[in-house]
């Protein structure tokens, strides 16, 4: 199969291409990337028109939840990857707190064929660090990466004993897996439901202080620092986390970082009127973690953006706000929540582009992330002026937790195409139009 994607601006961080040109994507690869008009197509080819249109490797979301198999109420592989190409993205990798978890080679098995019988996006099972995440003994890694995964986290627990992390950092490194870390000491955040400060004070609700999350970073970096490896901070959420990172890197210290839109894009304040889809952990910050983590991303200091993607049925959600889950939907709405903060803080398109899929890519050593000739033709056609309102009847997540509901956004994928197959083409009357 032939088809060229025609006028659209390229942005190609990985070859360092930014220009209006024509793609030809030939048996599901990236043929050739020509100057627009210079060549004409067969008559037997597919020809996508993309004037106006960004034409850009595939995204890539390195930290969501598919919730199957144990939590299919919540969401499916199907409906997860679903949202995820509806949102432009090309591949996920899922996280291991599913249940059963995913700390075997049978599990990963199992969510590799879920996401074969969909069809849609690619899926990474991420395994977990230790046997049925208790943090007590570590899983088997080596069984697991031979199955597929693509890195281990206990994300949702703390890796608490220090000796155990030790021991995952230099385990993990033997298969070039990295160790993607939540980091939380539940010392100091048991009990909190939100960010330690004002608005917590306001509400009368018990809070986690940064400090909970800052002193586990702190924490892994030395022992990242004596072990080697590859530590990847999860949600990475405070200006004190962001620093300590910038400076681990400064040393050349192996570690990467990831930021939420929701992190990014939202405070504390969010939370007024207990409001339980801004009910998440970590809890959204203050303004100055806010444009913490803005400066991070603009350096290079926090090297993608993940949306932690968490679907919850109605029933978790409409509850009193100290028994309400943790946790939003992202997937269809980080784009323009990303592109809303490009344009704030006057980051280029480049930038933005490798942090939503050059970089992960390089981070999980998978396939993706660039437009070169003979790579797989995972694109993600963007148009960054369609505004669009956000309405429960129109997402694709089995779940509905987002805080952005009834909010208009600007920009949105438009087309989704994995192995040169359409995957997702937005074209339903009334779901947006160019401002």
């Amino acid at each position: 199969m032939s088809l060229w994607i025609r006028g659209g601006l390229v942005i190609d961080p990985a070859n360092d291409l930014e220009l209006v040109a024509d793609l030809h994507v030939v048996n599901g690869r990236i043929a050739a990337v020509v100057a627009a008009g210079s060549v004409r197509p067969d008559d037997s080819d597919l020809v996508i028109q993309a004037e106006g249109l960004w034409v850009v490797p595939g995204l890539i979301d390195m930290h969501v939840h598919l919730r199957e198999p144990g939590y299919e109420y919540k969401e499916t592989v199907a409906t997860g990857t679903a949202a995820a190409v509806a949102g432009g993205f090309t591949a996920v990798a899922c996280m291991a707190n599913t249940l059963p978890v995913n700390d075997s080679a049978a599990v990963t098995e199992f969510i590799l064929e879920r996401a074969r019988m969909a069809g849609l996006a690619r899926v990474y099972p991420v395994g977990a660090v230790s046997k049925g995440l208790q943090g007590k003994e570590l899983a088997e890694m080596g069984e697991m990466h031979r199955a597929g995964i693509v890195a281990v986290s206990d994300d949702g627990q703390p890796i608490e004993d220090a000796s155990l992390m030790r021991r995952a950092l230099e385990y993990a490194s033997t298969f070039g897996l990295p160790v993607i870390a939540h980091e939380e000491d539940r010392a100091l955040s048991q009990g909190g439901v939100m960010n330690e400060g004002e608005w917590s004070f306001r509400l009368g609700l018990r809070g986690i202080p940064k400090a909970a999350e800052e002193a586990m970073v702190a924490r892994d970096l030395a022992i990242l620092e004596r072990t080697g490896g590859h530590l990847h901070i999860a949600h990475i959420s405070t200006a004190g986390s962001v620093e300590l990172v910038r400076a681990a890197k400064r040393r050349g210290l192996p570690v990467t970082a990831e930021a939420t839109p929701h992190h990014f894009s939202l405070t504390e304040a969010a939370v007024a009127g207990y409001n339980t889809h801004a009910k998440m952990n970590p809890p959204l910050r203050t303004e100055e973690d806010v444009r913490a983590l803005r400066e991070g991303l603009l350096d290079g200091t926090i090297d993608c953006i993940a949306t932690d993607h968490a679907p919850h049925h109605t029933d978790e959600k409409l509850c009193e706000f100290d028994r309400a889950a943790n946790g939003i939907i992202g997937l269809e709405t980080a784009l323009p929540l990303t592109l809303a903060m490009a344009r704030e803080i006057g980051w280029s398109r480049k930038q933005m582009i490798a942090a939503l899929s050059t970089n992960p890519a390089r981070i999980l050593r998978v396939p993706g992330g660039s437009l070169t000739v003979g790579a797989p033709a995972d694109i993600t056609l963007i148009d960054p002026e369609l505004t669009w309102l956000v309405e429960a009847e129109s997402l694709h997540s089995r779940s509905r937790n987002t805080p952005f509901l009834g909010r208009e956004l600007r920009g949105r994928a438009v087309m989704t195409l994995v192995g040169g197959e359409i995957k997702w083409r937005l074209g339903e009357p009334g779901e947006g139009e160019r401002t």
